[in-house]
């Protein structure tokens, strides 16, 4: 491994070292401006072949490595307009010198020594992309040569002194490091102070322009930094924004007419071809009977419980299958098993569940295509995965249903009551909350001085059920209160007030809703839904409506990476109804868009079975009665 390489590595093996001293996520607010010095050691490295040190003195071997310590000191200037990304400078003596190794000419041994020392001007970008407190910083190095002397000594005592020819006034050099920065001041001090110590690794020109020599420095040290918090503390209060936006009324009661896509998989266990028992299966004798309308059309007071019987509907889907077949005798089915284990275990999957088709609903069997893949077409394991392989793998293992008969796949339409209806909630909303707030919360006090506190939250939004708020009563005027807290323990306040009544009747006209799903970590296929988003929703969205579109996920991957895709996958979804409204002339629908990622308090499932992690990747629309 030559000296670049190790050299790399130790500035990686640094800020893994530092990182592991601080796993809590904190959030600073930091001044925009810092202002210090640097105190460090260079550990030089040469690389060279050269015999000639100037016009009158040259040896007859030549000197070929070496190394040295030299110093480092330099005031420090920091901006920092924003916590992830800044800038650095530092001008100062910069100690680039050392010793060769010897080597021997004849009967005589050469010892070289070198003075090589500059002015060091040396920009950077700071890069602070971690909630640690750990950054990095890379940048050009513009040397200023002041000075280049040589001392070469001989076995017999004689010693020669000089300066180097053919030497660079000026070098131009790269920079690469990584620092920590340990905090020396009270939390509440205006003005802060931190050491942080540092490791950089510098390359770029030799010191001779004309003279193979090659100069690696190692730089390590530290600098001490203060900054004044005040400018950007008043800054905080002047940028931190709180709005608070309740629903007019809160619905008592709301009937919805939900269309529900079924998904076209059904999963298998591990090492078997039978059909798992959750999906319910029927005797000849009950299909007589069933009747898809029976698992739609639910008595009154079968209304609730929403998950569980979208559930119930889905672990119907060969029951519904076979009486569609039935229905429509000229539609066929391609059914394509997929197995980790290969594709004759895949095909056994599929053949499983042509068998029940035929067997118990008397499908022809020439009506059935059965194939066997190790793979789906769509996989959730990808390539290189090595993390969450438990709750992936088994996804995969699966038959799909596919056919070019639309009306066997088309969703179904469900009657359900909205428990508590997204509209219900009131949005809370603080701007730039991630950059100054290590955590914030709302403390709400009602017209009797009763006190109520929610949070702390982290993001720049968060819903609370009116109707938790309100707690029973059927209205109520409330003092809301925003406190922000910094990492540096400074409390941020600002006030609003609401109103909010709940009504004491169920809502005449229904409301409806809309689910379209998504494959595994992809928010494009909102484009396969653009016809139904175009002709089944818009229509249904009359002027002046409030349309809510909210993106869920499953749980697996990051949170942070969840919470994207699932705002990515509702931004889209909008997208398209927009323009659908545009096209059809209708006006004044409001939106309210909004990604849950996957949290567990709004996702429509659960996660613990293949298909409820597949419902969640998904997209709900509401459109709420006016």
């Amino acid at each position: 491994m030559n000296f670049t390489k190790r050299t790399f590595y130790s500035v990686f093996i640094f800020s893994l070292f530092f990182s592991s001293l601080h796993a809590q996520e904190i959030k600073r607010i930091q001044p925009e401006w810092w202002f210090g010095g640097v105190l460090g050691g260079n550990i030089n490295f040469y690389s060279s072949d050269f015999k000639s040190l100037n016009t009158g003195n040259s040896v007859s071997t030549p000197f070929t490595k070496g190394s040295g310590l030299g110093l480092f000191i330099s005031p420090l200037l920091e901006y920092r307009p924003h916590s992830v990304w800044g800038g650095m400078l530092t001008f100062g003596f910069d100690g680039r010198g050392g010793s060769f190794s010897d080597v021997n000419s004849g009967d005589t041994t050469l010892s070289l020594s070198t003075s090589m020392n500059y002015l060091s001007l040396e920009p950077s970008v700071r890069i602070a992309p971690f909630a640690e407190p750990i950054y990095f910083f890379v940048g050009p190095r513009i040397g200023f040569n002041v000075a280049k002397s040589f001392t070469l000594e001989q076995s017999l005592g004689v010693e020669t002194k000089g300066d180097f020819d053919n030497t660079r006034g000026t070098v131009i050099g790269g920079q690469i490091g990584a620092g920590y920065e340990f905090s020396l001041s009270n939390p509440e001090s205006e003005w802060q102070t931190v050491l942080s110590p540092f490791l950089a690794v510098h390359f770029g020109q030799g010191p001779r322009s004309e003279i193979d020599w090659g100069l690696t420095t190692l730089r390590f040290g530290a600098a001490i930094k203060f900054g004044n918090t005040k400018e950007i503390k008043e800054k905080v209060e002047r940028e931190v924004q709180f709005s608070v936006r309740a629903p007019r009324i809160i619905p008592k009661e709301r009937k919805v007419q939900e269309t529900f896509p079924i998904r076209n998989y059904i999963f298998f266990d591990q090492n078997s071809a039978v059909i798992p028992n959750r999906y319910i299966r029927l005797t000849s004798e009950q299909t007589e009977t069933f009747k898809e309308e029976h698992l739609l059309q639910p008595e009154p007071k079968d209304l609730t419980g929403r998950s569980r019987r979208q559930m119930t509907v889905y672990h119907n889907i060969l029951n519904i299958l076979g009486d569609r077949m039935r229905k429509y005798p000229g539609t066929t089915v391609t059914l394509t098993g997929s197995s980790e284990q290969g594709r004759a275990s895949g095909e056994a999957l599929a053949v499983a569940i042509g068998a029940y088709l035929e067997g118990v609903f008397g499908i022809d069997p020439n009506r059935i295509n059965t194939k066997g893949s190790a793979k789906p077409s769509v996989p959730s394991v990808l390539p290189g995965a090595t993390r969450e392989l438990d709750l992936v793998v088994p996804e995969d293992r699966r038959v799909e249903i596919s056919s070019s008969s639309p009306e066997l796949l088309e969703p179904v339409q469900i009657i359900s009551l909205q428990e508590d209806p997204l509209d219900s909630d009131v949005l809370f909303s603080v701007r730039n909350a991630q950059d100054y707030f290590a955590s914030w919360s709302i403390i709400l006090t009602d017209e009797n001085g009763k006190v109520t506190r929610f949070g702390p939250f982290t993001t720049q939004q968060e819903r609370i059920s009116g109707k938790i708020i309100l707690g029973g009563k059927m209205q109520g005027k409330y003092k809301v209160e925003l406190e922000g807290q910094t990492s540096d323990g400074k409390v941020v306040k600002k006030e609003e007030s609401m109103k909010l009544v709940q009504s004491d009747e169920p809502e005449e006209a229904p409301g409806y809703r809309f689910s379209i799903l998504f494959e595994f970590d992809q928010s494009k296929t909102v484009a396969t839904y653009e016809r139904f988003l175009t002709q089944s929703v818009t229509r249904l969205i009359p002027d002046g409506a409030s349309v809510i579109i909210h993106g869920h996920t499953d749980i697996v991957g990051e949170e942070s990476h969840n919470l994207k895709l699932s705002q990515n996958r509702s931004q889209e979804a909008m997208n398209v109804v927009e323009r659908a409204l545009l096209k059809a002339g209708k006006k004044n629908v409001k939106f309210d868009t909004y990604g849950f990622g996957e949290d567990v308090r709004r996702a429509p499932f659960d996660n613990n079975l293949p298909e409820e992690r597949f419902y969640n990747r998904c997209v709900i629309i509401d459109i709420v009665p006016e």
